[in-house]
């Protein structure tokens, strides 16, 4: 990265931090600081599992254990452990916390409103979005990729995800048990592995690779959740997984694809893939793809898609 690109991020963190109030102790003019309004909404009118929140806002549990303390202190909400498994607590608003939310909630627009009312109508576009754009890049930036056994629930979760989805865009449907679905130790190291893609401590992707002795690595069951789409997902995917086969010691990679799948196919074909021959009898596939990689350059694709 450059030190420019750096610079730039820095002073639009500073300008962020000082015009929605950050520095003040009294966000938005109410007897508490952001970390405690940003609980308020969050825990919204269902409530919610501590745990989840946490993980949710990237906090320690120590720090949302003092924010909690305070906001029950203040009447806030409640804090109370769950009937079946008391390890597992639930907050949720009081009466006078959904008020004080209310409140938030009427101060927050009326700061947006700030933001936008002394800007012409073509500023105010531009405005708008580019922030979208920061939010969704930012949000692409927090997408964690793991490695983990396919019989973990948040592999099974994605998978299942998959399934259902080509069972509805599929002109023939999807069922499993005639599909070429690799058995799960294939899919465990040293045999190969599987990737599963978390946003906010949710599973929203996955991606298996084999890594069969004596021939290409092979992609199996590559997939991004509809409400993580449009944060280059897929792409990291490939990348990662292009520079584990590498590392491997594989000098090609290879999968193949439904022709209902347009986008997808785009991608790969972006991506370097080339089309050849049926390398297997997947009765679901149109297309085959195969790329030639090397450590080097599938290392440079995965830092530059991270």
């Amino acid at each position: 990265m450059a030190d420019v690109q750096i610079d730039q991020v820095r002073r639009f963190n500073r300008t962020v931090t000082e015009r929605v109030g950050v520095l003040y102790d009294h966000y938005l003019g109410r007897d508490r600081p952001i970390g405690e309004a940003r609980l308020l909404w969050e825990i919204g009118d269902q409530g919610q599992d501590v745990r989840r929140l946490r993980e949710r806002l990237g906090l320690d549990s120590g720090y949302i254990s003092r924010l909690l303390r305070s906001l029950e202190a203040a009447g806030l909400v409640t804090v109370e452990p769950q009937p079946r498994d008391r390890r597992v607590r639930t907050v949720r608003l009081t009466a006078t916390g959904r008020a004080e939310r209310a409140v938030l909630d009427d101060r927050s627009d009326e700061l947006a409103g700030s933001m936008l009312e002394p800007l012409n109508s073509a500023q105010r576009v531009r405005l708008v979005e580019a922030m979208a754009e920061v939010d969704r890049l930012l949000t692409a930036g927090t997408v964690t990729l793991d490695v983990v056994d396919p019989d973990h629930h948040d592999a099974r979760h994605c998978l299942q995800g998959y399934f259902t989805e080509l069972q509805e865009r599929f002109d023939t449907g999807f069922d499993p048990a005639r599909s070429l679905l690799p058995d799960a130790g294939e899919l465990r190291p040293p045999s190969g592995l599987f990737l599963v893609a978390r946003l906010q401590g949710e599973p929203v992707g996955c991606a298996g690779l084999k890594l069969p002795a004596g021939t290409a690595a092979e992609i199996k069951r590559m997939w991004v959740a509809p409400r993580a789409r449009g944060l280059g997902l897929a792409r990291r995917f490939l990348a990662e997984l292009e520079a584990r086969a590498a590392q491997h010691g594989f000098d090609a990679l290879r999968l193949d694809t439904n022709t209902a799948l347009t986008a997808a196919i785009g991608l790969y074909r972006s991506f370097g893939f080339e089309e050849v021959a049926a390398f297997n009898d997947e009765p679901y596939a149109h297309h085959w793809f195969e790329k030639r990689i090397t450590g080097t350059a599938a290392a440079a694709a995965a830092d530059g898609d991270s």
